[in-house]
């Protein structure tokens, strides 16, 4: 049996790095460039009674995860773009659970997420590759985590990507899909 921290967390859970060199955020980057086809292909041939599985017992199903990265991938470019263009702004959270059992996340097909992960990562990648070292050293304010900079948030949403796609990828090989 399979323990269920290691469903919820199939790649261990987020820590954050003790520093952040130029050539670990260039891996992390690459992550985020290379998570539309990755998340593509991971879902790729999967029918609707698939899709409404959850990766888990309790967890979303495949079809709220990729919804989540979506939402959640969104969000992050948006507090990237607040930090880069004000002084330690506070962003404001929101309830990723509440979110995903809305309608849109429980009901429409996977591809319009997709393909708005594939518009927004171009351009999330684009401005990653143009900060610089000082970039990294801005950032924000979460009311619930306190201040976290940008090479921070980096790390964070590299292990997300890699989290979620694994949640997919792991659930297909306990089915045999």
């Amino acid at each position: 049996m399979t323990d269920v921290d290691d469903l919820r967390f199939p790649i261990g859970r987020f820590s954050a790095p003790a520093s952040s060199m130029p050539g670990v955020r260039a891996a992390q980057i690459q992550t985020l460039r290379l998570l539309p086809e990755r998340l593509r292909s991971a879902v790729n041939g999967l029918n609707d009674a698939q899709l409404d599985t959850p990766y888990r017992e309790g967890g979303w199903t495949v079809r709220q995860v990729v919804h989540h990265v979506a939402d959640s991938h969104a969000n992050s470019f948006m507090r990237f773009k607040h930090a880069l263009t004000e002084d330690w702004p506070t962003i404001k959270p929101y309830d990723e659970v509440a979110w995903a059992n809305l309608a849109d996340s429980r009901l429409l097909p996977v591809e319009g997420s997709l393909a708005m992960i594939e518009a927004m990562h171009g351009r999330w990648v684009a401005l990653l590759e143009s900060l610089t070292e000082a970039d990294f050293q801005m950032g924000y304010n979460h009311p619930e985590r306190g201040r976290q900079n940008l090479a921070t948030a980096l790390a964070l949403y590299e292990w997300h990507s890699r989290h979620h796609t694994a949640h997919i990828t792991q659930l297909r090989q306990r089915l045999d899909w």
